[in-house]
């Protein structure tokens, strides 16, 4: 049966742990994986993690002119150069391109997750898409829900993404007995907070939450906390240029013959 485990830090990762029949499952809400979720939704080519905005220079001086967006922060500050990492301003300027994504958290938590079976960027916006592709698809192998955290810290608002995730697995059919201690943590204070009014305080509460709101970010915040709002499935596959982010949702589709 599906076992399924929340890990608080990015920096908690095991990746002998995960290297071992793991699905890796990774959150930061505010903001990385929110804006993978919008990009890839809107129709952008893939987007490309990486750990430090000199490798992300790096690829992008091997991209083709014109094909791609550099975005990314460090430490809450847009780096020079680039777009920043918000979800509703990227929908504009990212369909048909390559994302080359660079954030202190989120992006070093998927690269940090490489190891596992599979690894999926997942967020409030489409946690119910990732999580019937995952119960579909990967139904013998436990699942690792991995909270990046910011910078060593544990982080509010990705915590209460792991517990809506969870939340989502139990309702694909996931057996709540199947939970290890911290997922239940996660899951329980999901449920207390579980409709998108009270989200909106969980998610304005938390540290990041609080320093997007005094910079006029609540529109953000806003569309972050749209529950289930979007259907792309990000997972990570080998490009051409290293490890990128793919809509699954939107593969399968044109597999079929159908508009995503």
């Amino acid at each position: 049966m599906t076992k399924v485990h929340v890990v608080l830090r990015k920096e908690d990762i095991d990746e002998m742990a995960l290297a071992d029949r793991k699905v890796a499952v990774v959150f930061d809400v505010l903001l990385a994986t929110s804006s993978i979720t919008a990009v890839l939704s809107a129709g952008a080519r893939s987007v490309i993690p990486v750990r430090n905005a000199e490798e992300a220079k790096e690829i992008a001086f091997r991209l083709p002119e014109g094909s791609y967006e550099l975005v990314g922060e460090y430490e809450g500050r847009t780096i020079a150069g680039f777009h920043p990492p918000a979800p509703l301003f990227l929908q504009t300027v990212c369909p048909g391109k390559t994302v080359v994504l660079s954030t202190t958290n989120g992006t070093v938590g998927i690269r940090r997750s490489q190891a596992a079976r599979a690894v999926y960027a997942a967020s409030l916006l489409n946690s119910p898409a990732v999580s019937e592709h995952i119960c579909r698809l990967h139904q013998e192998e436990t699942i690792i829900v991995i909270c990046s955290g910011s910078s060593g810290r544990f982080c509010l608002e990705d915590f209460y993404g792991a517990g809506y995730f969870v939340h989502c697995l139990i309702e694909q059919g996931i057996n709540a007995a199947e939970l290890s201690d911290s997922a239940t943590a996660a899951w329980l204070f999901y449920r207390q907070y579980s409709d998108e009014g009270k989200a909106k305080e969980v998610l304005s509460a938390s540290r990041v939450g609080r320093w997007m709101t005094a910079y006029g970010l609540e529109k953000e915040i806003d569309y972050i906390n749209r529950h289930g709002a979007l259907s792309a499935v990000p997972k990570l596959e080998l490009g051409p240029f290293g490890p990128e982010l793919r809509d699954m949702a939107s593969t399968k589709a044109t597999k079929e013959g159908v508009s995503p």
